[in-house]
């Protein structure tokens, strides 16, 4: 009797001992098991069923389509036409509202590094001539060809890359690229001014 009292108090030792394991073996009853487990669904993930049914669904915007809260779209392509139809294009933007502040700092993250702070092509990037460039980046300011340069073609330049200067499309709103270029044609207005007014006192 002693025997068997043993060993039923040894194998319900051993099974509470089981029991208290934390390596659960019976995930247990799930009452709505499509909450539990939801199943993945993966939106447009194949557009067999969609052409079956005569649906075209491309995953692209539609052609002209423009963001919310995005100005209209540049008209012209990356070609030699559009380049040099790009000259007749205008800044958009009211310029005297243009926060040049923040012009600046936008030209200063995006375009400073090669063209300088100072808009004379001394970027860090030149740094004269102890940077990694080979060749000094164009100066906005103080070469009478990019002065006179038209606003459309330093958008049409800044959206597309011109040279060895890549695209800053995707760096840079419509606005956003306005904005420099506005903060650009302000810089060289001042040192065309003041160009002017020291011509004039040495005139006199």
């Amino acid at each position: 009797m002693k025997r068997i009292s043993i060993f039923f108090g040894v194998l319900t030792t051993a099974v509470v001992l089981i029991g208290c394991s934390n390596v659960r073996r019976d995930p247990g009853t799930v009452y709505m098991p499509d909450m539990s487990y939801s199943r993945a669904y993966e939106t447009y993930a194949s557009t067999e069923a969609l052409t079956q049914a005569g649906v075209n669904y491309t995953a692209t915007p539609v052609s002209g389509t423009i963001a919310r809260g995005e100005m209209a779209a540049y008209p012209y392509k990356n070609d030699s036409a559009g380049y040099a139809m790009s000259a007749s294009v205008k800044n958009p933007l009211d310029v005297a509202a243009v926060d040049l502040k923040e012009a600046e700092r936008l030209y200063l993250v995006n375009c400073g590094i090669c063209h300088g702070k100072k808009l004379d092509g001394n970027g860090p990037l030149w740094n004269d001539g102890n940077g990694p460039y080979p060749s000094k980046p164009i100066a906005l300011v103080g070469d009478a060809k990019y002065e006179a340069m038209a606003e459309g073609t330093m958008f049409h330049s800044l959206t597309y890359g011109k040279n060895a200067m890549g695209s800053y499309a995707s760096q840079l709103s419509t606005k956003q690229r306005w904005m420099v270029i506005t903060y650009v044609k302000s810089k060289q207005g001042a040192k065309a001014a003041a160009a002017a007014a020291d011509s004039t006192a040495k005139s006199m």
